[in-house]
């Protein structure tokens, strides 16, 4: 039997035990003993992994790396990535190798404001009266909430702005209450949906106590509160400029003035081809998406936010710009909304997560919204160069070269030898295969390890 009731309330061992019984190929013994193996050691912190989501059986790892000499606003980090992928911790760490030789990078907040609303039906007829009643509560609605933002606003934070919005463009009768929020150091989405579960509550009650309210008009349906994770006005930029003549020379003897030319096209491209701005603002987040991992912080917010961003202006395009400037130097820019926390949530119940940030030496949230701008402009930088240059797959494919040799159970000493013949050579799937038959006296076909 695969149906089950009441799977939440089995242990871990139960759990465990009916999923390899009815749902695993292998031996059932084996998928335990596997699960088994990936818990941590240590039973108290093993204790939190299991209460930060549900019906958890073991721990899944990524690779955790840094990526040096990432030089933001003079200051050097060695910014901790956490992702599956081939080439990009190492393409981060070129990239701001490269630019820690020209002056580093630039980064600057722009705004850290966040969004919520309200969304409610009122089928009132005159939308006038609707908008002298939210005129008239508004100071009510606000000072409603104070048991909840007093914490907040002690830290320079709270609500910053109240108002009332017409939906009825998506359905008749809908209606908007838009708050905008400062959460100082903390991401503050419980913060948020707690303030705007409270405003819903209050403009219930004081439409119902409203003397210009007849009938029907007393009633609000409130259809839901929540956060927007799209943030427009939480906002960061990044850059980096030199002149044209410093960015040196590059492979295929190909000139900084060329080069530079080429950078810049690819950029544009990006800017106005829906399909290729895709892949490149995928691999933009290849690296922002790292670090927000290795922070603590939700990366499915962070991407949903941006590609939003990236569609702003009515067709999606490149998150990040380049031009040539009039004086002939390059400048590089990442313009994107980043809503990221420096405590609360995973930031101080994850053990790397609090280490993260105590290697990035204990940032702020605009700080870190700094950091992990610059690091997705590295990466973008060093994808794009090498687009331009010798073609994503040389170098994307020796960094994968590692995995491929995993794949079919190399030995130590079959990676090493690998690993020299590549070093000037084109990586395949197959070529490695081909080179394993090889070293292993071409004696049948090199299968892959199980």
């Amino acid at each position: 039997m695969k149906r089950i009731s009441g799977f939440s309330k089995m242990s871990k061992a139960e759990k465990v035990a009916w999923l390899a019984k009815y749902f695993a190929t292998a031996n059932p013994v084996d998928v335990v003993r596997e699960f088994a193996s990936f818990a941590h050691a240590n039973v108290e912190t093993q204790k939190v992994f299991d209460g930060i989501s549900e019906n958890t059986l073991t721990n899944f790892y990524l690779p955790y790396g840094v990526a040096p000499n990432v030089t933001v606003n003079d200051r050097v980090y060695a910014v901790p990535m956490v992702i599956e992928e081939s080439s990009v911790v190492a393409a981060a760490a070129a990239g701001a190798k490269f630019w820690s030789e020209r002056g580093g990078i630039r980064a600057e907040v722009v705004s850290t404001v966040k969004e919520g609303q309200v969304h409610f039906r009122w089928e009132g007829t005159e939308p006038e009266k609707l908008e002298r009643f939210f005129d008239a509560v508004k100071s009510s609605l606000l000072e409603g909430v104070t048991h909840l933002t007093e914490n907040m606003a002690k830290r320079g934070g709270g609500i910053v702005d109240l108002a009332l919005l017409d939906a009825g463009d998506i359905e008749p009768g809908l209606w908007q209450l838009k708050a905008q929020f400062e959460t100082c150091n903390a991401m503050g989405a419980n913060f948020i949906n707690s303030v705007l579960e409270e405003f819903a509550r209050l403009l219930q009650q004081e439409a119902k106590a409203w003397p210009e309210f007849k009938g029907r008009e007393r009633e609000v349906e409130v259809i839901m509160a929540i956060l927007s994770n799209y943030t427009p006005q939480c906002r960061v930029k990044a850059w980096v400029e030199c002149p044209v003549e410093d960015l040196g020379g590059f492979k295929g003897g190909m000139s900084a003035r060329t080069f530079a030319r080429r950078f810049v096209t690819a950029i544009k491209i990006a800017e106005g081809d829906p399909y290729r701005a895709a892949t490149h603002n995928k691999g933009i987040f290849n690296g922002i998406d790292a670090v927000i991992l290795a922070t603590g912080n939700d990366f499915r917010a962070i991407e949903a936010c941006g590609h939003a961003y990236a569609s702003r202006n009515g067709q999606y395009g490149s998150l990040s710009h380049a031009e040539i400037t009039e004086d002939d130097r390059l400048r590089f820019t990442l313009d994107l909304p980043l809503a990221v926390g420096t405590v609360g949530g995973l930031t101080t119940l994850h053990p790397l997560a609090k280490r993260s940030l105590e290697i990035l030496g204990h940032p702020s949230a605009t700080e870190l919204m700094e950091i992990i701008a610059a690091t997705g402009l590295m990466q973008n930088f060093s994808a794009i160069r090498s687009l331009v240059t010798t073609g994503i797959q040389y170098g994307h494919m020796r960094m994968h070269l590692t995995n491929i040799l995993n794949h079919f159970g190399a030995t130590d000493t079959e990676a090493e030898k690998a690993l020299a013949f590549f070093a000037d050579k084109t990586v395949s799937f197959r070529s490695v295969r081909e080179y394993l038959g090889q070293l292993r006296g071409g004696e049948g076909e090199v299968e892959v390890a199980r």
